[in-house]
């Protein structure tokens, strides 16, 4: 699963990384709404309370770029994941500390994780 590299994500455009701010919120979401939203992303769960994705690659150094990529698109949206890193993997997770548990924010940054990927 090849990553696009930074110098390549900003290539994409400032209406890539644009969401409604009006349709994003830091609050608390319900059982029902976390199952809903899973439901639209393949391969993510949950995992001690976070929206977690195991992602795999052919090299460690296609990992980390990957990880950095991710890292530039969750400083854009100021959401930042937890990201660890091995060797053909990335293992990426999510949660909203200020709600305690999960809010729209982290889905939005998920579906950004999984663009990258594209």
């Amino acid at each position: 699963m090849p990553a696009l590299p930074p110098s390549q994500l900003s290539d994409l455009g400032a209406a890539w990384y644009a969401v409604a701010m009006a349709d994003l919120a830091y609050v608390k979401l319900s059982d029902a709404e976390v199952a809903a939203r899973l439901k639209n992303l393949a391969g993510w769960g949950i995992e001690n309370g976070k929206i977690a994705k195991l992602f795999r690659f052919k090299t460690y150094k296609d990992g980390v770029v990957f990880a950095s990529a991710i890292g530039f698109v969750a400083d854009n949206l100021n959401h930042h994941p937890d990201i660890l890193i091995g060797y053909g993997k990335v293992s990426v997770s999510v949660h909203t500390h200020d709600v305690g548990g999960l809010s729209p924010y982290d889905f939005e940054l998920a579906r950004r994780i999984d663009a990258i990927t594209q």
